[in-house]
């Protein structure tokens, strides 16, 4: 079967009766166990998602398929879905299904989305590399010997090697742009309150967002319209301005800013500054003006992210104590032993390094030295995040200082690994959205990612200033 990188090209192969929903799942579930080493999926719903197909097959005769209609989607575990197992790749919730579908699962079928399993994960989310899930790490398609980021990257790699057409991950704080960037994918981080978390395993609940992984802009576009929008479960969706309207003029020259200390990084890699500084080329060269801006705060950005993120994640997790569901110890005698021998046993090292972590930054004789600072700095990254993006159209900036890196190689060092958010932080810091755009390679074959960020619910002009960007970067 032929390769496709937009929805609109299955979709015409689809309903001109040359391929049908059926071979496609088919092909996909092919790739799947072609694909088993690289670790990417959980659990797979072969039967039902044949079901599912033959039903969409049908409704493609009847002419009342959806907008989705044979579109094959991968989820990450963390995303509830009724009836089906949900775990976020921790033993904690080994067993355990969903009893309701999230709102973004139930959107999506609305649309005729055809699920084809779960996808691995750094366990609750907590990772960059997708090293820490209880099930092993994922492996990159392109180099099996490399990560391919965390924590989405088992969503992120479903994609890269064929095995669905799209996926789903979360970004905490690069979740989604990272695992993009090191497999050659485009991966959005839309604003915080477009798109609900209900029915999201919770990290850290004032920076997750869920985003999907495709191919193509065209895709990521369909995808976001539709999983967004106004949720009566989820509070912190917002009602009004949901989606500002904007439209690329032809021709039109737009100003992209770039943060100084970003591209003068000590940690950023020869190859990852030269396909940034070939962008800024490429841009000026077809008429777009280029600002440089100073960021003092960048360097804040990884540690105030560590200590709000750690703070609700204590709090979030503190449910997990194998009293109600999932996992509960068998040597667990009372009611102490049941929290602490089911928590110990269920939680990783590197959870139980967080869930550490944010218990001490809200003790009462550190909550004012640590939360209450980090939340003061938060407000000033969003004040100054803001103030830029008034000054011009998006930041531009590298989605990761580094091409992707090798297993194990920062596994025992979690200050280096936390350092491979450096770039990515700033936007779940600010609230704003964000796009990783796949943007060459380094020496070694390996892909680069470039992000973007726009001011709060400018998605549409994101993904237009993206394509852009991808045609600045083809006639370079």
């Amino acid at each position: 079967m032929k390769k496709y990188n937009r929805i609109s090209e299955i979709q015409k192969d689809l309903f001109a009766g040359e391929i049908t929903c059926e071979q496609l799942v088919k092909n996909y579930l092919t790739k799947i166990e072609e694909n088993k080493n690289l670790n990417a999926f959980l659990e797979v719903w072969d039967v039902e998602a044949l079901e599912k197909a033959q039903s969409i097959d049908l409704k493609i005769k009847n002419g009342t398929a959806g907008r989705l209609a044979g579109i094959v989607i991968a989820l990450k575990d963390v995303i509830a879905y009724k009836n089906h197992k949900v775990s976020a790749s921790s033993k904690i919730l080994e067993g355990f299904e969903s009893q309701y579908s999230s709102t973004l699962v139930e959107r999506l079928l609305h649309e005729d989305a055809i699920f084809i399993g779960r996808t691995n994960c750094d366990e609750f989310a907590m990772g960059a590399s997708n090293e820490n899930s209880a099930f092993g790490p994922v492996l990159n398609a392109i180099d099996n010997t490399r990560v391919p980021g965390g924590s989405s990257g088992g969503s992120a790699v479903a994609v890269q090697a064929g095995m669905c057409h799209a996926s789903i991950g979360s970004d905490t704080g690069g979740s989604i742009r990272q695992p993009a960037a090191f497999t050659g994918l485009y991966g959005l981080k839309p604003t915080y309150g477009k798109v609900s978390r209900w029915g999201l395993l919770a990290y850290a609940s004032s920076f997750d967002q869920l985003g999907p992984f495709t191919k193509s802009i065209e895709d990521m576009e369909l995808l976001t319209q539709i999983i967004s929008g106004p949720d009566d479960f989820d509070s912190t969706v917002a009602i009004e301005n949901n989606d500002k309207l904007f439209h690329a003029e032809p021709n039109g020259k737009y100003t992209f800013a770039v943060m100084k200390e970003a591209i003068e990084h000590p940690g950023l890699h020869p190859d990852v500054k030269k396909q940034t500084m070939q962008a800024i080329q490429a841009l000026e060269k077809q008429g777009h003006k280029i600002t440089y801006f100073t960021f003092p705060l960048l360097d804040y950005m990884v540690p105030v992210y560590y200590v709000l993120t750690t703070a609700e994640a204590s709090s979030n997790l503190s449910r997990y104590n194998g009293l109600l569901y999932g996992n509960r110890s068998k040597d667990a005698k009372d009611l102490e032993t049941t929290f602490t021998l089911s928590r110990t046993e269920g939680f990783g090292t590197e959870v139980k390094r967080r869930i550490m972590l944010g218990t001490f930054v809200l003790s009462s004789d550190y909550y004012d030295a640590y939360y209450r600072k980090g939340q003061q700095v938060r407000r000033l990254i969003r004040e100054k995040t803001l103030h830029v993006l008034s000054e011009c159209d998006a930041i531009l900036m590298p989605t990761t200082s580094t091409p992707p890196f090798k297993l194990g190689e920062k596994s025992k060092d979690p200050i280096s690994m936390y350092l491979a958010d450096l770039f990515t932080v700033q936007a779940n810091l600010a609230g704003v959205p964000a796009i990783s755009v796949p943007y060459g390679q380094s020496e070694t074959g390996l892909p680069i990612g470039l992000q973007l960020m726009c001011a709060d619910f400018e998605e549409r002009k994101l993904f237009a200033l993206s394509q852009i960007l991808l045609e600045c970067r083809d006639l370079a």
